[in-house]
């Protein structure tokens, strides 16, 4: 026994000694992007006006609400060519952000220290305290990742409010993971996240998809369906409120949402490097373009293939690694593995948020800085080798790219670098779990439980 314990505190110093270089290592390539990142917020903020285009005409919408136009025709707003995007509840819910023209004129400085709080509020999955290092390691990543927030300080997007909300929805959802034995008073602060993730959702229609991923928390079955039935409701509710509420201005919504005002621009018709244009683009070069089902296949068979299928193998293979599935529902045996696994089944959760964000039909340039918040979240527990391969596809590359005025992948530059991460988070997380099976041999029996509240 003596001997046995001797060699593996010996193999554990080995280990120690070997991973505090790659640490080191780790941390200077940290203090290099941290020095890089402040340089390109500095030069964003000592740009002048002739960028902001968004927070411009949200504001303006915003005004020519409160003086009785409407503000979906874009000959209402003022100083812009460009249309408003959200719904109507939301031009009395931005009045009191954009009065007196505070935020048009401060909106970089604003969103700056938004951004900082963005990161303080990102929650950790592990169980141990945080050091500094962890912190900085999420805010350089969700600071600098897929240049995000570089692209919502240039167009002063309102992305930065969904940013913010996102995070504080992320901080509430995981909460409980830190406070284990403490079930019942955990709920209810995820039952504030899933509200906030809905009400996130709201702003932007397309990605509600992801409060599916509210069904991999470690809750029982009813909780998980209660959380995503919050998040529904708090996502329909804004668009309720504006159908009964607002009807004229819904209308007019409807119509600049849908190209359907003439000689105005329109959201739904912008190009961006999204799966769903790039499903167009292929389907160009064999000229059908123009045939909408055939773009929908193609655009379902790329999200499956690139993202929705490698993560639901993974999942899949991790509950029958543990003996699930075999005299059970495959439905029960996924609900009895996220119970018995609440730490992993986070890090899923988190994940399963990223690939359906991704997935998205429109997916702008400024989106990718809330694609980088669920990102920072999971970067924090891979090996240092693996922080420095992720932190160089995410922020270095897109970097340099910008830098040097040069794209690649036909313009999907950052849909591409942000697909790649995922598939290093997802091999990370299942490298992890094989890992775990191998240090844990053969699984305990199921236990039993009651699910309820």
């Amino acid at each position: 026994m003596t001997s046995v314990a001797s060699s593996a505190d010996a193999g554990a110093e080995r280990s120690l000694a070997a991973g505090a270089p790659r640490r080191s290592r780790l941390s200077r390539f940290l203090l290099i992007l941290a020095v890089l990142l402040p340089t390109a917020v500095a030069v964003d903020l000592s740009v002048n006006n002739t960028f902001g285009a968004d927070v411009r005409v949200n504001c303006a919408a915003v005004d020519a609400h409160r003086g009785g136009r409407d503000p979906y025709f874009v000959r209402n707003l003022k100083g812009t060519d460009l249309s408003y995007p959200y719904l109507p509840v939301t031009l009395d819910a931005f009045r009191p952000l954009c009065a007196g023209g505070f935020l048009v004129a401060h909106y970089k400085a604003i969103y700056l220290v938004l951004g900082l709080i963005c990161v303080l509020l990102l929650p950790g999955l592990g169980k141990g305290r945080e050091g500094l290092r962890d912190v900085v390691l999420r805010g350089v990543f969700a600071l600098g990742g897929f240049l995000g927030f570089e692209w919502v300080l240039a167009s002063g997007n309102f992305a930065m409010l969904s940013g913010l909300l996102t995070a504080a929805s992320l901080a509430l959802l995981l909460r409980p993971a830190q406070s284990e034995g403490r079930e019942d008073a955990g709920f209810v602060p995820q039952l504030a996240g899933a509200a906030l993730l809905g009400l996130v959702t709201s702003f932007k229609l397309v990605f509600v998809p992801v409060l599916a991923a509210l069904y991999l928390l470690p809750q029982p079955r009813r909780r998980r369906l209660v959380l995503i039935a919050v998040a529904a409701g708090m996502f329909a509710l804004p668009i309720l409120v504006s159908m009964v509420f607002y009807p004229e201005l819904f209308s007019s919504w409807l119509s600049a949402i849908f190209g359907q005002i003439p000689g105005q621009h329109s959201p739904g018709s912008e190009d961006n490097p999204s799966l769903l244009f790039f499903a167009q683009t292929l389907a160009d070069r064999v000229s059908l373009a123009g045939s909408k089902p055939v773009v929908a296949v193609l655009y379902g068979l790329i999200a499956v293939a690139l993202v929705l299928a490698p993560l639901g193998i993974f999942v899949w293979r991790m509950v029958r690694a543990r003996g699930r599935g075999a005299n059970i529902s495959p439905l029960q045996a996924l609900d009895d593995w996220l119970m018995d696994h609440p730490d992993t089944a986070l890090r899923i959760t988190v994940l399963a948020m990223y690939a359906l964000y991704l997935c998205a039909p429109r997916l702008k340039v400024y989106a990718f800085f809330e694609a980088a918040l669920y990102a920072a979240v999971l970067i924090v527990d891979l090996p240092a080798v693996m922080v420095a391969i992720v932190l160089t596809i995410a922020i270095a590359i897109p970097f340099v790219v910008a830098v040097s005025g040069i794209a690649f992948v036909d313009g999907f530059d950052l849909l591409t670098v942000a697909i790649v991460c995922f598939w290093i988070l997802l091999w990370a997380q299942s490298a992890s779990s094989a890992q775990m099976v191998r240090a844990a041999g053969v699984e305990p029996a199921q236990r039993l439980r009651t699910e309820g509240f």
